[in-house]
C-alpha cells in the first residue's frame, strides 16, 4: 500500500474551527479472513458507490469521489485465497461514516479477523517536523505498556510485526536532540538514510517511523485485526488524537509509567482524556478502549464514598461519571505521574 500526502496544509481558521484531530488526513489497512478478495470489492462497493474491477492479482474499487479502495493479497494471511488486506484512499475525519460502512459490508460478506490480521494507521507526516515526530515517540513510549495491554497486542505480533519503540532509537534520539527530521533519520536508522526501503525490518515496530522517511506517513501498527465498525473508528480516533497532541505539545517526556492492572482502567481512561477523548461524542471509543484493561474507569484504587461504604467501582461506572470527566484529583494525580 502507498500512501502520498501532498498537500497537508490547512487554512489558519479551519485550524482554529475544528477540532486538531479532525484536521489530520489518515489512512488504513484492514486485514480479514473468510472472504475472497472479489468479495471484499463488491462488499466495498456496495457501501461507497462507484465500480470495481480487477483480477487474480487484486481488485479496486473506484468510489463515487474517484478515490480508489484497493484489495490486496497479503501472504501472512491464513485464509489462502479467502483473505485480503483493505487498503483505503486518503480520507479525512469526515469520511469516518463512510469507512464504517465499508467495515460492516465486509463483515456482511464474510470476512472476519483472527490471529494472523491486524490493521495498520498511517497518519499524514506533512505536519509534522522534528519536534512533533520527538514528542510522539516519547508519548508513545511512555505509555506502551498501557497501550499494548489496553489493545491486546498478543506477544506474537509484539515479538515480530509490532515491536515495541527501539531502546537504541530512543537513547539515539534523546542524545540528539533532533531539530531536523534527518537528525531523526539518523537515530531511527542509527545511519543517515537518504534512501529508505519500504521492506526495510525497522517497519516492524507498532510505531513505525520507515514508513514517515519512505513515503510520508507515520504508521501505527498496533491494532489486532477486527471487523467492528465501532472499534476501528475507536483505533482511528486514538492514533489522530495521538498525532494532533504530540503536534500540539511544547516537549513530552518518554519516561515509561508503572504498569498497575489493577489500576489500567483508570489509568488509560485518564490518558484518552488527556488527548482529548472526552465527552459524549468519543464515549464509545472510550468504551472499546477500555473494555480489556482491570480495575474501575471512574476511580484509582479504593472507593472511599461519603457513607464510607468502600468498595470497588465498576466497569459501568465510567458512563455514569465519563458524561462529566470528573474525578479531578485522580486525573490530576495520573497526569503528573
Amino acid at each position: 500500500s502507498v500512501y502520498v500526502f501532498r498537500d497537508g496544509r490547512h487554512s489558519p481558521a479551519r485550524m482554529r474551527e475544528a477540532n486538531p484531530m479532525k484536521t489530520l488526513r489518515f489512512g488504513i489497512e484492514i486485514e480479514t479472513v473468510g472472504a475472497t478478495r472479489q468479495q471484499l470489492a463488491y462488499a466495498i462497493q456496495s457501501a461507497v458507490g462507484g465500480h470495481a474491477s480487477g483480477d487474480y492479482r487484486g481488485w479496486q474499487v473506484t468510489d463515487t469521489q474517484g478515490r480508489s479502495w484497493k484489495v490486496v493479497a497479503d501472504a501472512s494471511l491464513s485464509g489462502s485465497s479467502y483473505s485480503g488486506e483493505i487498503v483505503s484512499p486518503i480520507l479525512t475525519y469526515q469520511d469516518m461514516d463512510a469507512l464504517q460502512q465499508v467495515v460492516r459490508a465486509a463483515r456482511e460478506a464474510g470476512a472476519r479477523a483472527d490471529a494472523s490480521t491486524g490493521i495498520h494507521i498511517h497518519v499524514d507526516g506533512s505536519r509534522f517536523d522534528a519536534k512533533g515526530v520527538t514528542n510522539l515517540v516519547k508519548m508513545v513510549h511512555k505509555q506502551e505498556r498501557l497501550l499494548e495491554t489496553a489493545l491486546g497486542v498478543s506477544a506474537a505480533r509484539l515479538a515480530r510485526y509490532c515491536r515495541p519503540i527501539d531502546a537504541a532509537f530512543l537513547q539515539r534520539l534523546e542524545a540528539r536532540r533532533p531539530r531536523t527530521l534527518q537528525d531523526v533519520n539518523e537515530a531511527w536508522y542509527g545511519r543517515r538514510n537518504s534512501m529508505p526501503n519500504r521492506y526495510d525490518s525497522s517497519r516492524y515496530h507498532g510505531l513505525n517511523l520507515n514508513s514517515l522517511f519512505f513515503r510520508g506517513t507515520i504508521e501505527f501498527r498496533y491494532f489486532n485485526g477486527t471487523v467492528h465498525a465501532g472499534e476501528v473508528k475507536a483505533y482511528v480516533q486514538l492514533v489522530l488524537a495521538l498525532a494532533a497532541r504530540a503536534l500540539a505539545s511544547k516537549a513530552a517526556s518518554s519516561k515509561r509509567r508503572d504498569f498497575n492492572p489493577a489500576t489500567a482502567k483508570y489509568d488509560f481512561r485518564v490518558f484518552l482524556l488527556h488527548l482529548g477523548l472526552i465527552g459524549e461524542e468519543f464515549k464509545t471509543a472510550r468504551l472499546h478502549l477500555l473494555k480489556r484493561l482491570e480495575g474501575s474507569a471512574a476511580w484509582k484504587g479504593q472507593r472511599r464514598d461519603r457513607r464510607g461504604s468502600g468498595g470497588e467501582g465498576t466497569p459501568g461506572s465510567e458512563g455514569a461519571q465519563g458524561g462529566s470527566d470528573s474525578a479531578q484529583g485522580g486525573v490530576h494525580e495520573a497526569l503528573a505521574a
